[in-house]
C-alpha cells in the first residue's frame, strides 16, 4: 500500500510540474481562462414566451454542465408574459380575464411539464362558462347559425356532426393526428435542436402543409368544402383572424387539435414568469432596447432606456453581454443593429386585432342572431365564418358579414349597483369579443338588447361611437386591447433561421410557422440548447488547441 501511495504522489507531482512547465513555455501568451470559471453573460429581449423559455432551459442546461451562467432580461412592457396578459375585471383580482393566449392544449408538452414543475394550477378552459344555455358553442355566417354544439351531449353532437358533414370530421381528425405527429418530432432528437427551422419543417415533412392554403390542403386531402367553411374556418377566425383561403394549411390542422384545452388559475403569463424565477434571470421590466453593437471580439453592446424615457441620452445604459437573444418579432422592436446583421428577418404583416372585454347583466341577444320564440338562447360562444355561398370568400381575408370573429361568454360576476335609487345585487356576465374592427356602440347594444339611442338629434346620427358610450348602468365595466398578436400565415416553404449573426439568436422566426405560446416557448429551448452546444465546441476547440502546443509527458 505504501509503494503504490509513494508511486502516486510522484505521478501527480510530475504532472502537476508539466502543467506548470507548459503554462510558462511562452510567456508572450496568457493563461486562457477556464470557461467554467468565468460566467458566460447573456442578455434576452423580450419576457414573453420566447424569452422566458430560453432562460428557463438555459439556467437547466448550463447548471448541469457546470457552467456559471448570468441573464438578463430586457422588457419593454411593466409585465412578464408578452402577448399572455391578463387584466383584472373590475380591478379585482378575484376576476382575472385573460386578454391575450387564452387557453393552451394536450399535446403542449412545454407548457403543460413547465406548469407542473413550477407547481401552478391548471383547470379546465371552461371552468367560468355559466353554461345557462341548451348550446355551448353556435357557429354564425351573419345570417344563420350553420351548427351548434350542445352542452354535455357528446352523443349527440357527434351524430348531428357525421349527418351533416359525412365523414369529413374523421377525415380531418386523421389528418390532424398525423400531422401532429410530425410535428413532434422537432421536440426530439436527432432533429431537437435545430439551427434551421426549414430543414428541420422539411425533414419531418411539413412544408407539404405550409406551402399551400388551408382551403387547398384540406380540399386535397379530401375533405368537404361545407366542413370546411362551417367547421374549420370557424377555428381558423377565431384564432388566428384568418380565413382558409388565407392561412397555410398547417396551421389550419393545428386549430383543430383542441383536446384537453387548458389553463392556469390565475392567468397563463404565471408559466412564464416562474420560468424567469426559475431561471435566475435579472429581469428589467419598462426597458426598451433601443441599439445593438456587435463587437469585433464577439461580444455585444446593449444601450438600453427606460421605456418612459427614451429620447434623453441621460437615461441610457450601455451593457457588454457574450450572447444575445432576441425574443420578438424584430420588425416591431425599433432597435437599431450595427454593423448590420448577417441575415434580417423578412418583413410580414401581422393582423390588427380588437379586444373588447366588459360585463352587462345582459345576455347575448337571441334575435339579433335570428332566434325566435320564449325562452330561447343564443349559445354562450358563438364563432363566426362565412355564409357557404360565399366559399372560397372573393375577400379571403375579411371578416365578412358578421362584422367580428367571436365573442365568449366567460363567466358571471355578482355586482352591487344603483336602480331606481335603490341597492341591489345583480348577476352580470363577463364577454370577450375579438374584431378586426373596433365595434360600435351599436352594434353592441343590438347584440345585447341595450336600449340605445346613437344619435345626438332626432336627424344627426353619431359616428366614433364605442362600447364606452354606453350608460353604466348596462356596460359596468369594460377594457379595450388592440393587439398585433400573430401574423397573417401566408403559405411559404422557407422560414428564419435561429441564428441571425454570430452570438445573435432569434426564436421568433416560427411564428410565420405556427404561431402560438407552445412553439415560442419551444424556440426558446432551441435556442438555449444552440447556444450550449456552441459553448461547448469553443471550450473543445480550445482545449484541442491547448493540448497540441503543450509539452508530451513522460510516461513512466
Amino acid at each position: 500500500m505504501y509503494s503504490i501511495h509513494k508511486w502516486s504522489c510522484l505521478i501527480l507531482l510530475l504532472e502537476l510540474l508539466s502543467i506548470v512547465s507548459s503554462s510558462y513555455a511562452d510567456e508572450q501568451q496568457p493563461l486562457r481562462p477556464v470557461m467554467n470559471d468565468v460566467p458566460k453573460r447573456v442578455a434576452i429581449v423580450g419576457a414573453g414566451a420566447g424569452g422566458s423559455f430560453a432562460a428557463y432551459e438555459m439556467r437547466k442546461l448550463a447548471s448541469k454542465a457546470g457552467i456559471p451562467l448570468n441573464i438578463t432580461i430586457y422588457e419593454r412592457a411593466s409585465y412578464i408574459g408578452g402577448r399572455s396578459t391578463t387584466v383584472n375585471a373590475f380591478e379585482d383580482p378575484a376576476y382575472p380575464i385573460e386578454l391575450g393566449a387564452s387557453i393552451f392544449v394536450q399535446v403542449n408538452a412545454n407548457l403543460l411539464n413547465a406548469s407542473r414543475d413550477l407547481g401552478l394550477s391548471v383547470r379546465s378552459a371552461d371552468y367560468g362558462r355559466p353554461k345557462e344555455t341548451d348550446e355551448s358553442i353556435g357557429i354564425w355566417d351573419g345570417t344563420q347559425f350553420v351548427f351548434t354544439l350542445k352542452n354535455d351531449s357528446s352523443w349527440w353532437n357527434i351524430g348531428r356532426l357525421f349527418w351533416r358533414y359525412g365523414l369529413a370530421p374523421l377525415r380531418t381528425q386523421n389528418l390532424m393526428k398525423n400531422i401532429v405527429g410530425r410535428f413532434l418530432r422537432l421536440y426530439e432528437e436527432p432533429i431537437f435542436p435545430f439551427q434551421s427551422l426549414t430543414e428541420a419543417a422539411a425533414e419531418v415533412d411539413l412544408l407539404d402543409s405550409t406551402s399551400t392554403s388551408g382551403a387547398y390542403f384540406i380540399e386535397k386531402n379530401k375533405i368537404g368544402k361545407l366542413f370546411a367553411s362551417d367547421i374549420i374556418q370557424a377555428s381558423t377566425r377565431v384564432n388566428y383572424g384568418q380565413n382558409l383561403p388565407v392561412i397555410h394549411g398547417l396551421e389550419s390542422m393545428v386549430c383543430m387539435a383542441t383536446d384537453g384545452a387548458v389553463s392556469i388559475d390565475g392567468g397563463n403569463w404565471q408559466i412564464f414568469d416562474g420560468a424567469i424565477k426559475a431561471s435566475k434571470a435579472e429581469v428589467r421590466l419598462n426597458t426598451t432596447v433601443t441599439a445593438i453593437e456587435r463587437n469585433d471580439d464577439g461580444t455585444v453592446h446593449i444601450t438600453s432606456h427606460p421605456t418612459g424615457d427614451l429620447d434623453s441620452v441621460q437615461s441610457s445604459e450601455v451593457l457588454e453581454y457574450d450572447e444575445l437573444v432576441i425574443a420578438g418579432p424584430l420588425q416591431y422592436s425599433g432597435i437599431s443593429i450595427s454593423p448590420p446583421l448577417d441575415h434580417i428577418p423578412d418583413e410580414i404583416p401581422y393582423i390588427k386585432l380588437h379586444v373588447t372585454l366588459f360585463s352587462t347583466p345582459h345576455r347575448i341577444s337571441a334575435a339579433y342572431f335570428g332566434l325566435q320564440g320564449d325562452n330561447v338562447y343564443a349559445p354562450e360562444t358563438i364563432l363566426t365564418t362565412h355564409p357557404e355561398t360565399d366559399w372560397p370568400s372573393d375577400d379571403p381575408s375579411g371578416v365578412g358579414p358578421a362584422r367580428f370573429w367571436s365573442v365568449s361568454t366567460l363567466r358571471t360576476v355578482t355586482r352591487t349597483v344603483i336602480r331606481n335609487g335603490d341597492e341591489q345585487q345583480e348577476q352580470h356576465y363577463v364577454y370577450k369579443i375579438f374584431s378586426p374592427e373596433r365595434p360600435s356602440a351599436a352594434m353592441i347594444a343590438k347584440m345585447f338588447d341595450i336600449e340605445y339611442d346613437d344619435r345626438t338629434s332626432v336627424v344627426v346620427p353619431r359616428t366614433n361611437t364605442s362600447i364606452g358610450d354606453l350608460p353604466t348602468s348596462e356596460i359596468s365595466w369594460f377594457h379595450e386591447k388592440i393587439w398585433n398578436p400573430y401574423p397573417v400565415l401566408y403559405p411559404r416553404v422557407t422560414f428564419e433561421e435561429s441564428l441571425l449573426a454570430p452570438r445573435v439568436w432569434y426564436t421568433s422566426g416560427i411564428e410565420s410557422f405556427i404561431s402560438t405560446m407552445e412553439t415560442s416557448a419551444l424556440m426558446g429551448r432551441n435556442v438555449a440548447a444552440l447556444m450550449l452546444q456552441s459553448w461547448q465546441k469553443e471550450s473543445e476547440q480550445a482545449d484541442a488547441n491547448d493540448g497540441s502546443s503543450s509539452s508530451p509527458r513522460t510516461e513512466l
